[in-house]
């Protein structure tokens, strides 16, 4: 065995942009869309919210994620703000750590108008698709509004620089 004093999976010309995305941050969002045994998950940081009448919320998805696919045939989804006590399951649904019986049984889900709605979540929204268009290496969501819940913001789960995190930590 052999000890270096570099990282082993430091990539030897990294992607700026992919470098500055992540000191970028933000709160970890769990998209989810379906029903029964056809629902479908992924969580996403690359969103955003565009006031105006109606308000948009835009999200980048994997093109080759289930979530994609669950989106784009029922053209609806449930967006959860995630807390630090769901970090496991974030992990499980981004596909980083795993999630035996499958993601939808780590936790309570209740269905929805616009797909399964993670019981505890305190804030989340149902949208649906207005469009999609490929950008890059992903699917944009173009979302409008049509149900939104707002509740207390008591420890956010945020990720950045590829690791969660804790606002003052």
């Amino acid at each position: 065995m052999t000890i270096h004093d570099t990282h082993p999976f430091a990539d030897p010309d990294p992607d700026p942009a992919r470098r500055l995305r992540g000191r970028l941050g933000g709160t970890v969002t769990l998209w989810t869309a379906g029903s029964g045994t056809d629902r479908a998950g992924l969580t996403l940081t690359s969103v955003l919210i565009v006031l105006g009448e109606p308000a948009r919320l835009l999200g980048l998805v994997d093109p080759d994620s289930a979530l994609a696919d669950t989106v784009g045939e029922t053209g609806r989804a449930v967006v959860h703000l995630l807390a630090w006590a769901d970090r496991d399951l974030a992990e499980g649904f981004a596909g980083t750590a795993p999630a035996p019986g499958g993601v939808f049984r780590q936790a309570a889900f209740a269905d929805t108008d616009w797909g399964p709605r993670l019981g505890h979540a305190t804030t989340w929204a149902g949208v649906r698709v207005e469009s999609t268009a490929e950008v890059g290496w992903s699917r944009l969501l173009t979302c409008v509004f049509d149900h939104i819940e707002v509740g207390e913001e008591t420890d956010p789960l945020l990720h950045r620089r590829g690791r969660f995190t804790r606002l003052g930590v």
